[in-house]
C-alpha cells in the first residue's frame, strides 16, 4: 500500500537527515522531491500545492533551520500535514438517535458498493446493531441475487420487492418494514452510475429525499487515483455525500484518492475496504495511514487486529495449560487459526514500524506455510496431537504422507513446537507479572 509514494518521501527524508544544519536552499531541494513524489502519486494538484506550502511555511521558522535534528523536525512536519490532509482524526459514522440510522451507498458501475454495503452491515451487526439491507439496485442483471448471496453470508436480511423496478419505493417500503420489525440499521444498496448519467443522479437525489439518510457514503475505487476525486467532487455537489468508503486501498501503491478526497470535497474518508473478504473493511485513521506512507508502521492497528483475532478467554486457557505442561498440538492448530484472522503475514510485517515494502516483496513470505502445518496436525490421531513424543520413525512416515509434506518438513515443525514449548516455560513461573505475560504470548504463537 503507497510503497511508491513511501520510498519517495523516505528518499527525499535522507536528504534532510543529512545535513547537520537545513538551510533554505537545501529546504527547497528537498521540498521538490516530495512535490513530485505526490504528483507521481496521482495526488490532486491543488491538494499539492497546498500541502508543500504548508509545509515549506512551517520548515523556514528559525526553530527548524537552527534546529540540532531538523531532519526530524521535517519529518514531524509532513507527518502532521500529512493527516491534516486526510482528516486529522477518524470520522466515525453516525448514528441516528432516533433509529433506525440510514445509509444511503452510492457510486460508480463496478466501485464495489453492493460487498462494501454487506461488509458495513456485518460490522455493525458485531456491534450490536440489527441491520436492513435494501435492494435498490433494479437495473444490474443478478444484482439483487449478489446481495442476497453476501446478505446470506454476514447473517443480515435482504429486503426486495418482487417485480418493481422503481428504486424509490422499493426504498420507502423498505423503511416501513425495518420500523415493524424493530430493525434499527438500514442500508441501501443502489445502481452505480456515472456522474454525468444525469437521469440516474436525479433518480438518487429522489431516493435521499424520501429516505432522509443518516449517512451518505460514496463508494469509489482508490486505484483510479485522480479520477475516484473527480467522482468524489461530483456525487458531493449533487448529493452532499457526507463521508467515503475507499475500496481496493490494499493494492494501492499511489495514494492519490486517499490523500486528495477528504481536502477536495470536504467529505471525510470513513472506511477503506482492504480486501474481498467480507470482514476486510477498517475504520480510516488518518494518523496512521501518515505513519504508514512515511515509514513508521501502524501498530495500533496491528494492536486492534489482534485483540479481534484474539479471544481473551481461550488465551487465558492456553496459559494455564503451558503452566500445567498440557499444551497439545490441537492448541497450537488452534493458535495458527487465530494468527491467520488477523490477516497475512504480509500485511501483519507491513505494520511493523522500519519494515519497507520493497523488503516484504523480497522477503518472499510463504503464506503456505501455516497450511502445511494445519495439514500435518490434522493427519495425526487423537492421541499423536496429545503426545507428540509417541511419534517413530513410521508414525512419521504416515502423516507425512498423509498431509502431502516430507518427513524432513515434519521433524522441523515438531522441532519448532518443542522450542516454543521450551521458551513459554519461561513466562509461566510464579508472580502476576509471570502470568500476565503467558497470557499474552499464548494469544501469539
Amino acid at each position: 500500500m503507497f510503497e511508491n509514494l513511501s520510498e519517495k518521501i523516505t528518499e527525499a527524508f535522507r536528504a534532510f537527515r543529512s545535513k547537520g544544519k537545513l538551510t533554505e536552499a537545501d529546504l527547497k531541494v528537498g521540498m521538490r522531491q516530495i512535490k513530485l513524489a505526490l504528483l507521481e502519486a496521482d495526488v490532486n494538484f491543488k491538494v499539492v500545492r497546498a500541502f508543500v506550502d504548508r509545509v515549506r511555511e512551517r520548515a523556514l521558522g528559525e526553530e527548524i533551520l537552527e534546529s540540532l535534528v531538523p531532519g526530524q523536525m521535517i519529518v514531524k512536519i509532513v507527518n502532521e500535514e500529512l493527516c491534516a490532509i486526510m482528516g486529522s482524526e477518524n470520522a466515525k459514522l453516525q448514528i441516528s438517535p432516533k433509529p433506525p440510522t440510514k445509509v444511503l451507498m452510492c457510486g460508480l458501475q463496478g466501485s464495489g458498493k453492493t460487498t462494501q454495503s454487506a461488509k458495513l452491515a456485518r460490522l455493525y451487526k458485531k456491534q450490536g446493531k440489527r441491520p436492513l439491507l435494501v435492494a435498490c439496485d433494479v437495473y444490474r442483471p443478478a444484482a439483487i441475487k449478489q446481495l442476497q448471496v453476501v446478505g446470506e453470508q454476514v447473517e443480515v436480511p435482504v429486503f426486495t420487492v418482487e417485480g418493481c423496478t422503481d428504486p424509490v419505493k422499493i426504498a420507502s417500503d423498505a423503511l416501513k418494514y425495518a420500523e415493524r420489525n424493530a430493525l434499527d440499521f438500514v442500508i441501501f444498496d443502489t445502481a452505480g452510475r456515472l456522474q454525468i448519467d444525469t437521469v440516474l443522479m436525479e433518480e438518487l437525489v429522489e431516493i435521499k429525499n424520501v429516505t432522509e439518510p443518516t449517512e451518505i457514503l460514496l463508494v469509489v475505487d482508490s486505484m483510479t487515483g485522480q479520477e475516484a476525486v473527480n467522482v468524489a467532487e461530483t456525487f458531493h455537489e449533487m448529493l452532499s455525500i457526507t463521508g467515503v468508503i475507499l475500496t481496493k486501498l490494499d493494492g494501492d501503491t499511489r495514494g492519490g484518492a486517499a490523500l486528495s478526497v477528504k481536502y477536495v470535497t470536504g467529505a471525510p474518508i470513513k472506511f477503506v475496504g482492504m480486501g474481498e473478504k467480507l470482514d476486510q473493511l477498517e475504520p480510516f485513521h488518518p494518523d496512521r495511514m501518515a505513519n504508514r506512507i512515511l515509514g513508521m508502521g501502524d501498530v495500533l492497528s496491528l494492536i486492534e487486529k489482534a485483540e479481534a483475532a484474539i479471544d481473551e478467554k481461550k488465551a487465558a486457557e492456553m496459559a494455564e495449560k503451558l503452566r500445567e505442561n498440557s499444551f497439545t498440538l490441537d492448541d497450537y492448530l488452534e493458535q495458527f487459526k487465530q494468527i491467520r484472522s488477523m490477516g497475512s503475514m504480509q500485511d501483519i510485517m507491513g505494520m511493523l514500524p522500519g519494515i519497507k515494502q520493497s523488503d516484504l516483496k523480497d522477503a518472499k513470505i510463504d503464506e503456505k506455510q501455516i497450511d502445511r502445518m494445519e495439514a500435518m496436525i490434522l493427519s495425526m490421531t487423537r492421541e499423536e496431537r496429545a503426545k507428540p513424543q509417541i511419534l517413530n520413525a513410521s508414525r512419521r512416515r504416515r502423516i507425512a504422507q498423509g498431509s502431502g509434506t516430507s518427513v524432513e518438513e515434519l521433524n522441523r515443525f515438531i522441532r519448532q513446537y518443542e522450542q516454543m514449548q521450551k521458551m513459554m516455560k519461561q513466562f509461566t513461573g510464579g508472580g502476576k507479572k509471570k502470568g500476565k505475560l503467558a497470557r499474552r504470548f499464548s494469544g501469539l504463537f
